[in-house]
């Protein structure tokens, strides 16, 4: 009964911020990496950032620099801080979790619903 449900996105302007949250349930949290994917029209998914359970992060050369991942243990919480974000940054967001402790890119077993994440002046 695993559950992902992200929430926080929205229309932002070029420049603007966005935090995204993934709230989890169902799983034992603390146990898991847990990463950001999305997807921009017509294109494929594309990962966005990474956090093992033990709180190393990682981040894709597009977002490095202004977006942020974090871990809430306590709160069973990931959370995408998103910092001057660009028109390419349009897409749905997803919340992953991974099938161990460690981020492997492409290795995801559960999903999210999404959030829309739209970048437009």
């Amino acid at each position: 009964e695993v559950q992902l449900r992200e929430s926080g996105g929205g229309l932002v302007q070029p420049g603007g911020s966005l935090r995204l949250s993934c709230a989890a349930s169902g799983f034992t949290f603390r146990s898991y990496a847990m990463s950001w994917v999305r997807q921009a029209p017509g294109k494929g998914r594309e990962w966005v950032s990474g956090i093992t359970s033990g709180g190393y992060i990682t981040y894709a050369g597009s977002v490095k620099g202004r977006f942020t991942i974090s871990r809430d243990n306590a709160k069973n919480t990931v959370y995408l801080q998103m910092n001057s974000l660009k028109p390419e940054d349009t897409a749905v967001y997803y919340c992953a979790k991974h099938d161990s402790s460690l981020v492997t890119i492409g290795r995801y077993d559960d999903w999210g619903q999404g959030t829309q994440v739209t970048v437009s002046s």
